[in-house]
């Protein structure tokens, strides 16, 4: 229980949420003292508005990033004070400054979360109305809320620099491990392998979001004092854990294979499995040690699980004879290479979190590292162009903004306490997909009605000021801790800190909490309705999209290793950014599929092909994987014409692909002939053994190992080859179901 909640208390979640309440409570306490709770609780709102925008990037962009959404918190909160005395402008004005205030979404993450903010400022904003230099006053507090608060964010990076960076590290080992431990159910005999690699693709979705966040605090601070060795050595570990994930992801096995070819000796894969597993508990711990800030000490190497599947593999070859149990002997060998490989980048993690690591220097390359972040940039044109019904952002601002409108319609019409309350409830609800729109209304009620029956029962029996402040701020923070990891918990804490402060502040709690319930009802009531009929952004609309998306990405990431082949030399940062995008764009596709999942059974006709594609796109990320590396890790001659046929060949299923989810026309012309593909395996494979019997620096043993490798580099094109071509048959039968 103890290390739970240590855990809980050393995740970046608490400690976003312990600046803002600090931000947020530090006024109110003082100012009250002062007689002057009216201010500090405005400054507190502003600190609350500013918070969310407050995401993972460069000092400089946090700094700028916080005072803008600062300023527009404050700016939207006094245009509506402004326009509210006058009825005829301020209806439109309100429609077309929510409108303008949710289209700013389509400038990306830290947009998105000023939008929010500014939403939330709009909505509050008809609990606290006033006029004339009141409102440039209160509106001015709120600014002042905003800078308090990114002087507390300063405050804390300045006295831990380092601190959400290792947190996120830590995820992202945490998440690697749990990556690896799904590889090890893979070796169970009766595992069901297809939930295992949906498994596996949902660690991956958030492994990017993690790796993402990384990127822009490691790379963005390259260039600035903040480059020291504590930033490289952190770069290098982050680093060393995407190498671990494209390692693990390019060891595919055939398990099917394996567990038919060694059925008579099931121990061998039993203690694979067991250093597969060693793997990531190692890892696991790992993360542990880096949330409790402490030195690591590696106690044990993994050499006896190294040692133990040696053994295992002189006992299989021993017991069957050399030539008998030669491929099993190869199987098992380039498993124990697989193996050793993840120990080796273990060790450099372990290496640079015991401090035992020189400073990693990377001077020379960050030109090269800032390609992987990013583009921040925010030009007129790309508000102008979403100005239609073909973006989703479009649509969503269109939903959201009618749909506020008629929430502060219907408060003000029907005898509800606070407007706000619903407008509130939309805002925080409302998500452009309908799953996750749906998920939050029900944990919104669920958490409304279970926190109002708490705090109901705390207030009836507690009547002192003083514990219900503290029982406030604990809820508070609380709240906030969990919004992005259970909406339902936090929901429920958001509700009784509002309780709490009622309770403080008016003697009639019940009658509060009965207006919270039926104003949150009435909220996620209009914010449901509104995603199922305000043109719904049903994602099988868009999930042809994100399969583009990551078919294409798979095809530049071929076409760079090829490239790569072909020229030799050192690896390119184009190469790396390919397959940056390949991991990322099939993690987006995870999402949609996911999404996807979440809503009504009629909008998911096409949901077991859309399973087939995202399961083949993730099957050759992971062949690719397996090429480029064995192509970096051994010395290869000129590619031959028969391997850059088959190439052509892939690329030209995976273009066809793209050409049919694009509706255009595939020209016919460029069809490869299925029988001449299959000779230019047989060539290739020719040419390769006949290089191999020629090479008199080679003894027997040595050169029927090569000749096996180069056989298992011929399957894994014809794997490969066969994937294109499924996935261009299902895009077919996708399209056909949905042709739009």
């Amino acid at each position: 229980m103890f290390d739970r909640i240590s855990k809980f208390t050393n995740s970046t979640s608490f400690l976003n949420a312990s600046k803002v309440t600090i931000a947020s409570v530090v006024p109110v306490l003082i100012l009250n003292l002062l007689g002057h709770f009216e201010i500090g609780f405005t400054i507190a709102l502003g600190a609350f508005y500013t918070y969310p925008s407050d995401i993972p990037s460069s000092l400089s962009h946090k700094i700028k990033g916080l005072i803008v959404a600062s300023f527009i918190v404050s700016g939207v909160n006094l245009l509506v004070n402004l326009a509210y005395p006058y009825p005829v402008l301020f209806y439109p004005f309100l429609g077309f400054l929510l409108f303008l205030c949710s289209m700013i979404s389509v400038y990306g993450q830290r947009a998105t979360l000023v939008s929010f903010s500014a939403l939330l400022s709009i909505s509050l904003s008809f609990g606290h109305l006033h006029e004339g230099w009141e409102a440039f006053e209160y509106s001015g507090f709120i600014f002042l809320g905003g800078i308090l608060y990114l002087v507390i964010s300063l405050i804390f990076h300045f006295i831990q620099p380092y601190k959400y960076v290792e947190l996120q590290i830590a995820e992202g080992i945490k998440l690697t491990a749990k990556y690896l431990k799904l590889r090890g159910d893979l070796w169970n005999p009766e595992a069901d392998r297809e939930t295992i690699i949906e498994k596996q693709l949902a660690v991956q979705v958030e492994l990017n979001l993690v790796h993402e966040d990384l990127r822009k605090m490691l790379i963005g601070n390259q260039n600035t004092s903040a480059a020291t060795a504590q930033n490289r050595k952190m770069l290098l570990v982050f680093i060393t854990l995407v190498e671990i994930q494209e390692l693990a992801l390019y060891t595919s096995f055939d398990h099917n294979k394996l567990h038919e070819k060694f059925a008579k000796h099931p121990e061998v894969l039993r203690t694979y499995q067991n250093v597969a597993y060693k793997l990531a508990s190692t890892l696991k711990k790992l993360s542990k040690n880096v949330h409790h800030i402490a030195v690591y000490v590696d106690k044990n190497d993994l050499k006896n699980e190294l040692d133990a599947l040696e053994f295992a593999i002189f006992d299989y070859e021993k017991s069957l004879g050399k030539e008998e149990a030669s491929e099993g002997v190869l199987m098992l060998t380039n498993m124990l290479k697989y193996a050793k490989n993840q120990v080796g980048k273990i060790k450099i993690i372990q290496r640079a979190f015991s401090l035992a690591m020189q400073s990693y220097k990377l001077k020379d390359k960050d030109k090269e590292l800032e390609k992987f972040l990013t583009p921040q940039y925010y030009p007129l044109r790309t508000l102008i162009e979403n100005l239609s019904f073909s973006s989703s952002i479009f649509r969503h601002s269109l939903r959201l903004t009618i749909t506020i409108l008629i929430g502060f319609l219907i408060g003000k019409m029907l005898p509800f306490q606070n407007v706000y309350w619903i407008l509130l409830t939309i805002v925080v609800i409302m998500r452009p997909g309908y799953g996750l729109t749906k998920e939050r209304s029900y944990n919104r009620i669920f958490g409304t009605l279970l926190g109002g029956l708490f705090a109901f029962g705390i207030v009836s029996i507690v009547q002192n000021h003083v514990a219900l402040s503290i029982f406030s701020i604990i809820c508070m923070l609380l709240g906030i801790s969990f919004t992005q990891i259970n909406y339902k918990i936090s929901a429920t804490f958001v509700t009784m800190y509002v309780v709490f402060i009622y309770g403080i502040l008016t003697p009639d709690v019940v009658e509060v909490i009965q207006f919270r319930i039926l104003d949150s009802l009435a909220g996620a009531t209009l914010a449901f309705i509104a995603n199922q009929f305000l043109w719904p952004a049903w994602e099988f609309i868009n999930t042809p999209i994100h399969i583009e998306n990551a078919v294409r990405a798979n095809k530049n990431y071929l076409k760079e290793i090829a490239d790569f082949y072909n020229k030799k030399g050192e690896v390119p940062t184009s190469y790396r950014l390919a397959r940056k995008h390949a991991f990322v764009e099939i993690g987006n596709l995870m999402t949609s599929f996911q999404r996807m999942m979440q809503e009504p059974k009629s909008k998911q006709k096409t949901l077991p092909l859309v399973n087939k594609l995202v399961v083949l796109n993730h099957s050759i990320l992971s062949a690719l994987a397996s090429l480029s590396t064995y192509i970096q890790s051994h010395q290869t001659t000129s590619a031959s014409e028969s391997f850059n046929y088959i190439i052509k060949t892939i690329l030209s299923n995976l273009d066809q692909s793209i050409s049919v989810l694009r509706n255009e026309t595939v020209i016919k012309d460029t069809f490869f002939d299925k029988d001449d593909v299959t000779l230019q395996f047989e060539e290739l494979k020719r040419v390769n053994f006949k290089r191999l019997a020629e090479d008199d620096d080679l003894d027997k043993e040595t050169r029927q190992n090569k000749m096996q490798e180069a056989q298992m580099v011929i399957e894994q094109l014809i794997w490969m080859s066969n994937l294109a071509e499924k996935i261009l048959k299902i895009t077919k039968e996708l399209k056909a179901t949905n042709p739009d």
